[in-house]
């Protein structure tokens, strides 16, 4: 397969892109910084999803250190969906394949001995038996999870649920649809309108002084989480969602985990 992007492997058997090889990867006009400060309001959180870290590099006035990260691949799929661009879908795309084939690496037997290979074949019938009965236990984790989904963190688990959801109908492109369809839900069952009320409150801020740039990063969330009734709107339309999308049957991974 073809190395698109950088993907390297730390001491915990963990796989990571570094951030400034997956931004000029997929073409994104934004400078760099602006750019993964607005994707890491996404829920992604420092020292579990990614790393800072600094490099120096050579530049006409000699040598700078510039800001890096280093993201868990997991991260750099859901990054890469959020795009929703054609170089996104292909990153995405991409460290799957990676990710499949690492762990196809580690779990290649073909050079064994035929005694060993015999050993693990037992191995794997009693791994298979126990993988299922985690299986079920998980599924009950994740119907847990959908319900007790709360007002706490609201954004990160959302993200997370909807993230999920769109997984399960393909991944990318899904995201945003999903996401609309439940703004669209909520607007029905609040009697107003989430664009509406994004507007006015763009205007007020505006009256207040707040810089356009400000201004122009806030969005329906920002809407939610200022109305608590809103709030609870959204966090039951998320769990009908999840519930709908079988999020309840897929595989739960951890945050900041392998996928």
């Amino acid at each position: 397969m073809k190395e698109l992007i950088k993907v390297t492997t730390n001491e915990e058997n963990e796989q990571l892109v570094n951030g400034r090889e997956l931004h000029e990867f997929l073409e994104v006009a934004t400078e760099y910084k602006k750019w993964f400060s607005r994707m890491a309001e996404y829920g992604f959180v420092e020292n579990i999803d990614f790393v800072r870290v600094t490099q120096k590099c050579p530049t006409p006035g000699g040598i700078q250190n510039i800001t890096d990260h280093a993201m868990k691949l997991d991260m750099a799929k859901e990054i890469s969906m959020i795009q929703r661009t054609e170089k996104g879908k292909q990153a995405r795309q991409y460290f799957i394949e990676v990710e499949k084939e690492y762990k196809q690496q580690l779990l290649d037997t073909s050079k064994l001995s035929p005694e060993l290979q015999m050993f693990q074949g037992i191995f794997n019938a009693v791994a298979k038996q126990e993988l299922e009965t985690k299986r079920l236990a998980t599924q009950m984790e994740n119907i847990t999870e959908i319900v007790a989904l709360n007002t706490t963190d609201w954004r990160r688990e959302c993200r997370k649920l909807v993230n999920k959801m769109a997984e399960t109908q393909g991944g990318y492109g899904a995201y945003q649809e999903i996401q609309t369809a439940i703004y669209e839900e909520v607007d029905r069952r609040a009697g107003s309108s989430l664009k509406t009320r994004l507007t006015n409150l763009r205007n007020r801020m505006a009256g207040e002084g707040v810089p356009k740039s400000k201004r122009d990063k806030t969005n329906k969330l920002d809407v939610i989480e200022s109305d608590k009734r809103l709030k609870e709107i959204y966090l039951s339309v998320v769990k009908d969602f999840a519930i709908k999308y079988g999020v309840w049957k897929e595989k739960k991974n951890s945050i900041g985990g392998k996928s």
